[in-house]
């Protein structure tokens, strides 16, 4: 998701919104497994999926800003006819609150523990508390009211015992002052290597590691960071390297979007960051890659959506509109190998499947990659 921040922001979206007459909304016609086999040829020559125990059965949830237009209560009743299972709740002023009066709870245990048992009596689990923004930036009031909203939710995590709080990394300007962030995205020539040392050792650093001291210190042991580009932490290595600095509190909210088009394999980020223990979060959100223009192009090639298909590089899609099931069955396996106790939160940025629509076809394909990983296999006939 993208940060709001500035009088001329526009969330990502609205902006992807207004590119949803230029692709067919239809899932990957060739779904393709984790090893580049056709999914039938997979399937006619590996079988059924090999089970794994009840314990790895995680939980299928959603980021609930894709509801905001209905009351809680409505959302929660929405929840039980689809048959999730979990949400991510938005604590922050991006992308907005209605469904979580954090003020009010934190003012009022008796309220919070009200709105709580809202979830409880429809075996909803909350899964996280998200406080998107950039508390790096180079604007003190923008730095400042971001960094509040990422400490109330971590309040709230303590009241209501949510184990995560998800956020972004941030990022600040080239020098002390910059009004505007600066993600310098190759070290060369020098003085782009100066400006990366310098934000990391006087700005990311100190924040963070600070931060993630009063996090500890209220019982939070879980700060998920979306590694989105534009942020010091956009991949697998810079996550680590602020785990490293910052404290074992730094982890991910491992949302593979971002990180499909990169080029990372989903499945090895997965094991890498599940052997760090640095897995914190799961956004569900798919990539669709337009290659012939990755081959004209390349990957960074962050052309205006409105341009139209001929100059795009690549749009974020629902689950299985970018990757075919055969890949997501890999991945959710994935997380049930590493033992990965959160969420899988479906994150809907979908220009094509507006909306609820998005968010209830990824549900979709994740239950039935899931529970494909949970059936028994079947026995063989004397």
């Amino acid at each position: 998701m993208a940060s709001g921040n500035g009088s001329h922001s526009v969330s990502r979206r609205k902006f992807l919104a207004t590119t949803g007459s230029l692709i067919a909304a239809t899932p990957v016609s060739a779904p393709i497994s984790h090893d580049g086999v056709p999914a039938a040829a997979t399937e006619a020559v590996l079988g059924p999926a090999i089970p794994v125990p009840e314990k790895s059965k995680i939980p299928i949830g959603v980021f609930d800003p894709v509801y905001n237009h209905l009351s809680l209560e409505a959302m929660l009743e929405k929840f039980t006819e689809l048959g999730l299972e979990a949400v991510e709740i938005a604590a922050a002023e991006y992308p907005g609150t209605p469904h979580c009066p954090v003020k009010d709870l934190l003012e009022d245990p008796a309220k919070a523990r009200a709105w709580k048992k809202k979830f409880d009596d429809h075996n909803i689990r909350i899964g996280a508390f998200s406080a998107h923004g950039n508390p790096l930036h180079p604007d003190a009031a923008i730095a400042g009211r971001d960094r509040e909203a990422f400490r109330r939710a971590v309040l709230l995590a303590e009241r209501l015992e949510v184990p995560v709080v998800v956020g972004f990394s941030g990022c600040p300007g080239d020098s002390e002052g910059s009004r505007h962030p600066n993600l310098v995205t190759y070290r060369w020539p020098d003085d782009f290597q100066e400006v990366v040392e310098w934000q990391w050792k006087e700005k990311v650093i100190p924040y963070w590691r600070e931060t993630a001291r009063f996090a500890r210190e209220h019982g939070v042991r879980k700060l998920a960071f979306e590694m989105h580009p534009g942020f010091v932490v956009y991949n697998p290595w810079t996550l680590l390297r602020l785990r490293e600095a910052a404290g074992e509190e730094i982890g991910a909210n491992n949302d593979l979007s971002h990180l499909f088009w990169q080029g990372c394999d989903p499945v090895e980020v997965i094991q890498l960051l599940g052997k760090q223990r640095a897995l914190f979060h799961a956004h569900m959100k798919d990539t669709l890659m337009f290659e012939d223009n990755v081959r004209k192009y390349g990957v960074l090639n962050f052309t205006p959506h409105d341009t139209g298909r001929d100059h795009l590089s690549m749009v974020f899609r629902a689950v299985g509109y970018g990757h075919g099931a055969n890949l997501w069955k890999d991945i959710v396996k994935a997380y049930m190998d590493v033992g990965y106790d959160g969420i899988l939160s479906i994150e809907t940025e979908d220009p094509f499947l507006a909306g609820a629509v998005g968010a209830e076809r990824a549900a979709y394909v994740l239950k039935n990659v899931r529970a494909e990983l949970l059936s028994p296999l079947p026995k063989e006939q004397p």
